[in-house]
């Protein structure tokens, strides 16, 4: 009985040591912070210098410090980190696209408050992309720069003297002949109001006559007002059209100096960039107009011939003058063409007014259509694309802006606007991404030594 209630005995403590070896396992468990610091409390203090049990030399200050305490609640985040990035991206969005919309708001205002010498700065830049090329033959040619520039502008400016000398006597020849036809045509139409469904009488039409006399009679001063504004901008589009031909003379002969200096004034991290950008501003603006005149010039030349062959068959007044409308028109994308075609319907349908009228207006109307059709599916993707690379969208918001703005000047610049900005913006974007290349190819310092070297308009390049 001794061994086995010393067994018993022996299995008793055995059980109890696991209960408390489990039960102290559970304390830890839920609280583990606290153990350490109870064992800590519990230990005596050792002398500076001294070694622990077991230790293999001096207990530092550190380790006779015991564990770290438990760290303390997080500092509350800052207002950057409380908004979230998302919303703090679209704000620094927004604040700089104000300020570049109140800068580009600010020069248009500006631009409209002197329009008599902004319209023809762009004017002038418009006829030196254009006649650049011609310019630049006759220098090669060695003809001397300044002869060059003036015999360009005069040759150009004869081309327009003559053209318009055509077109205004064609017009005076056409003119009898069209009074004669609308008076005949206000005949049959007065004849048609008082015999056909509407059933006016001769006491109607006076009345009418009469109302339209008095209105004329109380708006004589709004309309004496209307004339000396015409006769004001007869000045002004004089005085404009003898500084644009001052100006395209400049242009043409110290273009590359004019824009030296402007590089020049900018700092001198950003002068090789924007040379590179202003490259491709300048050729976009060239490739712009050269394509346009090709383009009204296709334009003009389908109309006209229409409006020819319907003058054989059925008399049509007018053919050279709308066809030089046309070409005029072609040089505000999409208005010019819709406005010019417009009216040539408008003048075939009241040569003479009636049915014959309406048969030569639906003719003209198919004309003006077809050789839209055929310049917006041929000519446009094959001749303005490849030189000017702008969506169709951008072309019709550049234009309505323009008008808005400007008026007709508006719509005649707002497009090569767009273009040069279009081609300034893609030239940065490869010049940095050329930079950024070259730095990262390996072995190659980085630094300005790794610019692309951009191709600087000289003298004789304009």
């Amino acid at each position: 009985m001794g061994r086995f209630e010393q067994a018993r005995q022996n299995i008793r403590r055995a059980y109890e040591t696991g209960r408390e070896s489990v039960r102290a396992a559970r304390q830890r468990a839920e609280q583990p912070n606290d153990e350490p610091l109870m064992r800590m409390a519990h230990q005596p203090a050792l002398p500076e210098h001294a070694t622990a049990p077991g230790a293999q030399g001096p207990v530092s200050e550190e380790s006779a410090a015991g564990p770290p305490a438990p760290p303390g609640p997080e500092p509350p985040p800052t207002v950057e980190e409380a908004v979230p990035r998302s919303l703090r991206i679209a704000g620094a969005w927004s604040w700089r696209l104000i300020v570049v919309s109140a800068v580009a708001y600010a020069l248009l205002w500006i631009a409209n408050q002197y329009l008599l010498l902004v319209a023809p700065l762009m004017i002038g830049l418009l006829l030196a992309g254009l006649l650049m090329p011609a310019q630049r033959g006759l220098v090669k040619l060695h003809v001397h720069r300044s002869l060059a520039a003036l015999l360009v502008v005069v040759a150009g400016l004869a081309a327009v003297g003559g053209t318009l000398y055509l077109v205004v006597n064609a017009f005076i020849a056409g003119l009898p002949g069209m009074i004669s036809e609308v008076e005949s045509g206000i005949g049959e139409f007065q004849d048609w109001l008082e015999n056909g469904p509407v059933g006016l009488t001769e006491d109607n039409l006076e009345d009418l006559v009469t109302q339209a006399q008095d209105w004329i009679n109380e708006n004589t001063q709004q309309l004496t007002d209307v004339g000396l504004a015409a006769v004001t901008g007869t000045v002004q589009f004089l005085t404009g059209m003898v500084l644009t031909l001052v100006i395209t003379f400049f242009f043409l002969r110290d273009g590359g100096r004019i824009w030296r200096f402007m590089i020049s004034m900018l700092p001198p991290p950003a002068r090789a960039p924007m040379a590179y950008a202003g490259e491709g501003g300048w050729r976009a603006l060239g490739g712009y107009v050269r394509a346009t005149v090709m383009v009204a010039f296709v334009d003009a030349l389908g109309i006209g011939l229409g409006l020819y062959i319907l003058d054989l068959t059925m008399g049509m007044p007018f053919v050279l003058p709308l066809a030089a409308l046309v070409f005029l028109g072609g040089f505000v994308p999409i208005v010019g063409a819709f406005v010019s075609g417009g009216v040539a319907v408008l003048v075939a349908l009241i040569s003479p007014p009636g049915t014959e009228g309406l048969i030569k207006g639906l003719i003209v109307l198919g004309i003006v259509v077809l050789v839209q059709q055929l310049e917006s599916n041929v000519l446009q993707p094959f001749i303005v694309s490849k030189m000017v690379r702008i969506h169709p969208l951008a072309v019709i918001i550049a234009v309505t802006a323009g008008i808005l703005l400007a008026g007709i000047m508006g719509a005649l610049v707002a497009v090569p606007i767009v273009a040069v900005l279009n081609a300034v913006v893609r030239r940065l974007n490869s010049y940095r991404d050329e930079r950024f290349r070259r730095e990262a190819e390996p072995g190659a310092p980085p630094g300005p030594a790794q610019d692309p070297p951009p191709r600087v308009v000289t003298e004789s390049s304009g």
